[in-house]
């Protein structure tokens, strides 16, 4: 009996399967489109029930309102080359469209489909709002104390580099693997 327990122990456990390709970039198309939409769709809101400069109290003191426009980036670093901005955010949301072929994780379909939505969600600021095309302000409303104010695209970016850091850290590569298994099987075989 002990011998079954131990050849039974000895046996390799198969991998777990993973995901589906079309699962993978349902999930990466769907939380791309969700964020860009529930960007785009607040930011509408925002423009329509708020005048530029305007302060809603939500949560007060942690959470307001605040409508501004922001020509540069995070803490509006870069305000003077705006164009910059739109020319990087394309090549990021092109760059993402390439990695999606190595899918082989529901959490990097999130990752990278919240990325997508997000930059996507300030791109099409950048290139359709005033004062130019390419040029335009994004529009910011979310105010924490003592942080910056942003928007749902900001969020959906920081929460997809979140995402990416942990998997990073944890080995788990875009297509799925464990690197820190794929090292012990290359020192096994020294």
């Amino acid at each position: 009996m002990t011998d079954e327990l131990a050849a039974g122990a000895a046996r390799p456990v198969p991998p777990s399967p993973r995901p589906r390709r079309g699962v993978l970039l349902s999930f990466f198309a769907g939380f791309a489109v969700f964020a860009y939409v529930f960007d785009q769709l607040t930011k509408m809101w925002v423009t329509s029930s708020m005048v530029e400069g305007e302060r809603i109290p939500v949560l007060p003191p942690l959470l307001h309102w605040y409508f501004i426009r922001n020509s540069g980036a995070a803490f509006s670093i870069g305000e003077n080359v705006t164009w910059v901005f739109s020319i990087i955010m394309a090549a990021v949301a092109v760059a993402i469209l390439f990695q999606v072929r190595k899918l082989g994780s529901v959490w990097w379909a999130l990752a990278l489909g919240l990325l997508l939505g997000g930059a996507l969600g300030n791109l099409t600021d950048r290139l359709f709002r005033e004062p130019s095309f390419g040029m335009g302000h994004v529009v910011d409303f979310i105010q924490l104390p003592n942080f910056a104010i942003f928007n749902i695209a900001d969020s959906a970016v920081v929460s997809a580099v979140a995402i990416i850091c942990i998997l990073t850290l944890r080995g788990i590569s875009l297509d799925g693997t464990r690197v820190h298994a794929q090292r012990k099987g290359t020192d096994a075989d020294a």
